[in-house]
């Protein structure tokens, strides 16, 4: 009788979990290739009241980093809670380039890990990850990813299914990337990229879309004031707009369905804006990206946060509101070993190399769950940057260490010309000034510093946001440059990086 009683209750145990958690929905938002050029981030002309509405409703994060400004590579980061050095990823997943995560990521993996949770687990957009079978989701949604507002709509179904568990939606728009081809109707001989947007001023199906004037947007620090810059943040921010909408449609989903109140909402993107200067680099305008955590469980809202955090803290923090991160561990509670949980199949030779599971055994990152309502509490003392790929033709490692105060780039590959990802190549906004001359300025730079760089950068972070003047080679820096580069093997080594051993030879 006693065993048929204890029986019972494990047989029991998952329903009553599922209707507790139930309670808590996520929707997880990634754009691709975009800054913090919001409203809700001081932004004097971006159109953003969806995601300014989130901020006031949630916590705003000041210094929300990825840790390496390439697609694949960070998406990585984002699913599995580990340096993209560390789980494989080591950049573009499509095509030729082939990178893939190591296969015993799985036992790490977000939605692999939800899925266990007994959360129903939904993907929608872009993906670039690989293999699927580590990053599984067991429902992938179709549609048009330059169309926030119609994806949106393509999920209502899965977000109001009606069921006892709870739902993780994975939301990730191609908007505000490169695409679409070039505006035509520009007068300049570089005429700028769309971003997606529709050619001729038309609009996308049940988008109201803002058009911007080249000649009101703000010239971020790391580009130059050209018009061929302006016309392409005027389509760079039309295509911003456009996913707030795309934002505002799934708040009302949620709110028609009284599931607004039980959802976490993340809204955050891969990685710095498409232009030389931000993606592809470690500077500010590569790392730096918007991050908005709506927690309706929460009661202190409308918070500013200045804590440090990083993109491999997502995965964590999001288990941990699920109920399904071991603290102590800082792993999954029901993490188990791939080797012995996924043993080799026809699809996984035994000659596979499939990572050291050792080192993929617990996060990189940490939960940020329980500061939310408290701008007062500090997260990482410091950020970590590791970026190898882009496309695979474009080997530059970069690593990076940074805290409040400085900032040291190691650029490992230093006597290299720094490559060019081939959309921003040819984007107009850099082509103006490349075609001028080496000597053309280029954001804080020369075209020519920004091609041919120094083995270290470093920067009075606190003091020059811009990266404007480089203090590795003053010798009254050497002291503390010594010390931030004591700092940068230290978490080389915590995180498995295999390029410490560059300090070495070469």
């Amino acid at each position: 009788m006693k065993k048929n009683t204890t029986l019972s209750f494990f047989l029991l145990l998952p329903l009553l979990t599922g209707v507790f958690a139930a309670e808590k929905n996520i929707i997880f938002l990634i754009t691709d290739d975009q800054s913090p050029t919001l409203g809700c981030y001081g932004n004097p002309i971006a159109k953003t009241p969806a995601i300014d509405a989130l901020a006031e409703d949630g916590t705003l994060f000041q210094n929300a980093f990825a840790t390496t400004a390439s697609c694949s590579a960070s998406r990585s980061v984002v699913m599995s809670g580990l340096h993209n050095h560390a789980n494989g990823q080591y950049g573009h997943q499509h095509s030729f380039h082939k990178f893939s995560s190591y296969f015993n990521v799985i036992g790490l993996s977000l939605p692999r890990n939800l899925s266990e949770a007994g959360y129903r687990t939904g993907h929608i957009g872009k993906y670039h990850v690989s293999p699927e079978e580590v990053f599984r989701f067991e429902t992938y949604l179709k549609g048009n990813p330059r169309n926030a507002v119609q994806m949106a709509e393509q999920t209502k179904e899965f977000i109001t299914a009606e069921s006892d568990q709870p739902f993780f939606l994975y939301f990730a728009t191609s908007d505000p990337h490169r695409g679409g081809g070039k505006d035509k109707n520009s007068k300049r001989t570089l005429k700028p990229d769309l971003f997606g947007n529709k050619p001729d001023g038309k609009s996308h199906d049940g988008v109201d879309e803002v058009f911007y004037s080249p000649s009101d947007v703000p010239i971020p620090h790391f580009l130059s004031d050209t018009p061929e810059t302006r016309e392409e943040l005027a389509h760079y921010y039309q295509s911003v707009s456009r996913i707030d909408q795309g934002l505002a449609q799934l708040v009302k989903i949620l709110k028609e369905s009284n599931l607004y109140e039980k959802t976490m909402i993340v809204f955050t993107s891969d990685h710095g804006m498409a232009f030389a200067g931000g993606k592809t680099t470690v500077y500010e305008g590569g790392l730096k990206v918007p991050f908005v955590v709506r927690n309706p469980y929460e009661k202190k809202r409308g918070i500013k946060h200045s804590a440090l955090i990083s993109h491999i803290d997502i995965t964590p923090s999001l288990l941990d509101f699920a109920g399904t991160l071991d603290l102590q561990k800082n792993r999954p509670k029901n993490w188990q070993d791939p080797k012995k949980s996924f043993p080799p199949t026809q699809t996984r030779s035994p000659k596979d190399n499939r990572g050291v599971t050792g080192k993929l055994s617990s996060y990189h990152g940490k939960s940020w769950l329980s500061i939310l309502g408290d701008p007062t509490k500090k997260h990482w003392d410091e950020i970590f940057a590791s970026h190898t790929f882009h496309e695979i033709q474009m080997y530059y490692p970069m690593r990076v260490i940074r805290d409040d105060q400085y900032k040291l780039i190691w650029n490992i590959a230093h006597p290299l010309p720094y490559p060019f990802a081939s959309d921003l190549w040819a984007a107009s906004s850099f082509q103006a000034q490349y075609q001028k001359s080496m000597s053309a300025p280029y954001g804080q730079k020369t075209v020519r510093d920004y091609i041919h760089r120094p083995e270290f950068e470093f920067y009075k972070i606190d003091q020059d946001p811009h990266e404007s003047n480089n203090l590795a080679s003053i010798s009254k820096h050497t002291a503390i440059l010594n010390t931030y580069k004591e700092k940068l093997k230290s978490a080389q080594s915590k995180f498995h990086d295999p390029w410490i051993m560059k300090w070495n030879y070469e």
